[in-house]
């Protein structure tokens, strides 16, 4: 089975998710540790399409 980290839609690093063949989400909220955005994504039959996305806060 063909399994792939998804990529981040904003800055195109590696997440910490992974997907498979037979993965299907829906408005999954994914979060990028290098960038720190969420963006809500779509995923089916390897193909990521990204919904909406927000720039997370940092609060020191």
């Amino acid at each position: 089975m063909k399994e792939e980290w998804i990529l981040c839609p904003v800055c195109a690093n590696k997440t910490r998710d992974r997907i498979r063949e037979n993965t299907i989400l829906i408005n999954y909220p994914l979060f990028c540790p290098k960038c720190k955005n969420v963006s809500v994504i779509r995923v089916k039959d390897m193909e990521v399409c990204q919904v909406t996305m927000q720039k997370r806060s940092i609060v020191h």
